[in-house]
């Protein structure tokens, strides 16, 4: 995590934010806290995002609400007629696969078959909502402590 920089909010709705996990072309993810304590992370679209990358952000808040938790970051909250639209999911603790294999070098036989499976039965879960993942990448892959969680579909 990073701290907030200049022109970050500090609060959205009930949450408030503690610094940035991420940064990508839809916006920017921030951890932070809800009303009783609980660790969250806050996708914030980027200020003046158009008509076009809202109804893909509404589109997404959707598609995650619809896929079964145990493989993605359960939804918790979503504004979506804010002037800073945001989705609220649950935090998931650990490295992105990415992240994970740059530091623990590469699986060993079992690991990756525990990984792969994840992988699969979370894709399974994701297409049986009726939503294609359009961006998988070792960076959308959190390894949670009760396996891999699939992100930002």
């Amino acid at each position: 995590m990073s701290a907030l920089v200049a022109g970050d909010p500090r609060q959205l709705g009930e949450f408030w934010l503690a610094g940035r996990l991420g940064e990508g072309g839809q916006g920017v993810v921030y951890e932070g806290y809800g009303p009783a304590g609980q660790r969250v992370a806050i996708k914030v679209l980027h200020p003046g995002a158009g008509a076009e990358l809202r109804r893909r952000f509404a589109k997404e808040a959707a598609a995650t609400r619809s896929v079964s938790s145990f493989c993605t970051a359960r939804v918790l909250a979503v504004e979506l007629d804010a002037a800073r639209p945001f989705i609220v999911s649950e935090y998931v603790g650990g490295p992105s696969l990415r992240t994970a294999v740059r530091t623990g070098g590469p699986y060993g036989p079992d690991d990756l078959y525990r990984l792969a499976t994840g992988i699969a039965t979370a894709l399974t879960a994701i297409h049986e909502a009726g939503v294609i993942h359009r961006d998988l990448k070792p960076d959308n892959v959190l390894i949670g402590p009760d396996g891999p969680r699939v992100i930002d579909f």
